[in-house]
C-alpha cells in the first residue's frame, strides 16, 4: 500500500481574527493553496510555524525546508470551506506568552504564518452503538469537529471542560448525544473531573467508539483504565495527550516519543 505524501508547506493568511469566547480566540486563514486540501479535514492536526519578526513568507518556508527549523505548533483544523480557500483554527489563550498565544491575540488581517498538514482525520468511520467524547479546552475543536460529523441517529456522551461560563459554545450535535461542560478556572491546576465521570459510567452493550484529548496526565490515567477496566477494543478507542502541565510543546513531544 503506497503511502499519501504530506502536503508541503505553505504560507496562509489571516482574513480574520476574533474572539470566541474569553480564552478562545478563532483565526480565519486563507491561501490559494489550500485548493489541494482535501474537503472533510475537520478535525485534523496540522502545523504551524510562527513567522519571526520581519520575517518575510519566502524566507520562512525557506526555514522550514532548510532550518533552523522554525517555531513550530499542533493545532487541529476547525472548520474547512473549500469554496472560499478558508480555514479556522481555534487557539486557547490563558496568558501565558507563548508563541502561538501572542500570535493569536495581535493577529490582523494580512499577517501570516507558515502551515503543513492537515493529517488524517482521528475518526474516519462512525458505526458504534454509543460514543464517548471529552476534551478540555485544547482539544474542543477536535470533540467539537468529531460532534459535527457524527451521524443524526448517534447516542452517547460528551465531556467538555472549559475555564469559565461564557467558554462553553454552541456546538451541533445529535439529539442523542449528551453534552456536558465542566468548569476548570485554572487550566494549570491538574483536573480529575473528566476522569471521575468516565470512570463512574457504566458503559452500555454494543460497539462503543471514543474521542477524547487533553492534558497529558488525565490521558495516561485514562488510557489505563480502558485497557485494563473495559473490553473496548484499542481500535474503536482514540485517545491522545495534546499537551502537559509545565511543558512547552517541544519537550511534550519529546516525552511522548520516549512513552512509546
Amino acid at each position: 500500500m503506497s503511502i499519501k505524501p504530506k502536503p508541503m508547506p505553505c504560507i496562509l493568511s489571516v482574513k480574520d481574527a476574533f474572539f470566541l469566547s474569553p480564552h478562545m480566540i478563532r483565526i480565519v486563514l486563507t491561501s490559494p493553496e489550500l485548493k489541494s486540501r482535501s474537503e472533510g479535514c475537520e478535525g485534523a492536526n496540522c502545523k504551524i510555524f510562527i513567522p519571526n519578526k520581519n520575517q518575510s513568507p519566502d524566507d520562512l518556508i525557506e526555514q522550514i525546508l532548510s532550518g533552523p527549523r522554525p517555531t513550530v505548533r499542533t493545532y487541529t483544523v476547525r472548520n474547512f470551506r473549500k469554496d472560499l480557500l478558508e480555514l479556522d483554527i481555534d487557539f486557547v489563550v490563558h496568558g501565558d506568552e507563548g508563541p502561538a498565544s501572542n500570535f493569536a491575540l495581535n493577529a490582523k488581517p494580512g499577517d501570516f504564518l507558515g502551515f503543513r498538514g492537515p493529517s488524517e482525520v482521528k475518526i474516519k468511520d462512525y458505526y458504534a452503538d454509543w460514543y464517548l467524547l471529552a476534551a478540555d479546552m485544547s482539544a474542543l475543536p477536535v470533540v467539537a469537529a468529531t460532534l459535527e460529523k457524527l451521524p443524526k441517529n448517534a447516542v452517547g456522551m460528551a465531556i467538555i471542560e472549559v475555564q469559565s461560563k461564557e467558554d462553553i459554545q454552541n456546538i451541533y450535535a445529535p439529539k442523542g448525544i449528551d453534552i456536558n461542560w465542566l468548569i476548570q478556572s485554572d487550566p494549570h491546576i491538574p483536573s480529575r473531573a473528566q476522569e471521575t465521570i468516565i470512570r463512574a459510567k457504566s458503559f452500555p452493550d454494543g460497539i462503543i467508539q471514543t474521542c477524547i484529548a487533553g492534558e497529558s496526565g488525565v490521558i495516561k490515567s485514562l488510557r489505563t483504565f480502558f485497557k485494563d477496566e473495559t473490553q473496548i477494543p484499542k481500535d474503536d478507542i482514540y485517545i491522545s495527550g495534546y499537551w502537559k502541565i509545565g511543558l512547552i510543546e517541544d519537550e511534550h513531544q519529546a516525552q511522548k516519543r520516549l512513552e512509546k
